[in-house]
């Protein structure tokens, strides 16, 4: 464990996006599975200027760019407030999506995920007078007939009761998804069920509105999650058929306990679990762009280390890479940052601050889809 916290304290700026001719915060990253070869990944950032941008992931290069999709990112499928969600093939320079998921008419995705089989497709939408919906799609299908949507195989309904800001499948087990809410719950389901009610094994309660959840531990049987007033729960799912209690933390304001001296925290952004070290990670960082790596154990929170002199500004988004070791950062400054161990970086330096204008107004955190269509 020690080895790896040098190696997450140790990371360094290897590449930098150039930037781009309309700076955009940079919300959502996700990058391509490696199924055929390392060489040939992306990395496809959602951007503040409801577009999606496409970049080599090892050269940050620049090479295409999906506009007027607003959206949360998965891979090459983006959740999308026309309340569709659609599928590119970032191999083509069409701007025409190779796949549309409709949901119902009243639907606004601001959440999905896709199953680790690739098969099942899960959108969470936002309240809509009573109605929150969890919406299922069988991801399979002829790509090259994306005029015709595809219809959902159902839905769960009575679960939540506000906006499902995050769908996350389960990494290895193809049918156990969680879900987080503004209502505060984190629910998990097992979708080979038959119905709603059988599907949901567990509730669990933050007591505030969810920012970010995600799986841990070995095997990974654990559930934690964020909130957007900095909190952090973690549950242990193998607990649920014993006497034992299933909260492994809860914190209520990470800010106020996780850092020492004169380290400060103002947010959180996310976690990582690491395998290897069998050890769960969150990543958190100040408005100008310090970037703070805590360890997490039954304890409490401890900083692992901060990495300085990446980012002028909020850091919105990140992506983990466990083959190596690397780490992805875009934030409000527009930068989207490769981070390695012992790297050095070989571009021109950065400039004193690439903040934007508007960023005053949009400071306030909401959900990550807080540039979406009710903010005008």
């Amino acid at each position: 464990v020690e080895k790896i916290e040098e190696q997450l304290a140790g990371l360094r700026i290897a590449k930098r996006c150039t930037p781009s001719e309309e700076p955009a915060y940079l919300l959502d990253i996700d990058v391509s599975k490696p199924a055929q070869s390392p060489s040939s990944c992306f990395v496809a950032v959602s951007c503040s200027n409801k577009s999606i941008r496409v970049y080599n992931r090892e050269t940050l290069n620049f090479l295409r760019e999906y506009s007027g999709r607003p959206g949360i990112l998965s891979g090459v499928f983006s959740a999308c407030s026309d309340g569709t969600v659609k599928c590119w093939d970032v191999r083509l320079a069409t701007q025409k999506a190779v796949q549309t998921f409709s949901g119902y008419p009243s639907n606004v995705f601001i959440s999905f995920d896709i199953n680790c089989s690739d098969l099942i497709i899960c959108a969470g939408t936002e309240k809509v007078e009573k109605d929150t919906f969890l919406v299922f799609w069988d991801a399979r299908g002829i790509t090259d007939c994306a005029s015709a949507a595809k219809e959902p195989l159902g839905v769960y309904s009575e679960s939540h009761n506000d906006d499902i800001t995050k769908v996350c499948f389960h990494p290895i087990e193809p049918n156990l998804v969680v879900s987080g809410s503004t209502d505060g719950l984190v629910n998990v389901f097992d979708i080979n069920k038959d119905n709603e009610d059988d599907a949901l094994i567990s509730t669990c309660n933050s007591d505030s509105s969810v920012s970010f959840i995600g799986w841990s531990g070995k095997g990974y049987k654990q559930v934690y999650c964020m909130t957007h007033d900095e909190g952090f729960c973690w549950w242990d799912m193998a607990q649920l058929d014993t006497e034992e209690p299933i909260t492994l933390l809860h914190v209520l304001d990470v800010r106020d306990t996780a850092c020492v001296e004169n380290h400060s925290l103002h947010y959180l952004v996310g976690g990582l679990y690491h395998e290897k070290a069998e050890k769960l990670f969150l990543l958190g960082g100040t408005s100008t762009g310090n970037i703070h790596l805590l360890s997490c154990s039954t304890d409490g929170l401890s900083l692992v280390g901060t990495l300085c002199g990446g980012h002028s500004a909020t850091v919105r988004s990140f992506c983990w890479n466990l083959r190596d070791e690397s780490l992805l950062t875009g934030g409000e400054d527009a930068q989207l940052l490769l981070w390695k161990p012992g790297a050095v970086e070989r571009s021109l330096g950065k400039k004193a601050s690439l903040k934007i204008a508007s960023s005053v107004q949009e400071r306030v955190r909401v959900h990550n889809s807080s540039l979406k269509s009710r903010k005008k």
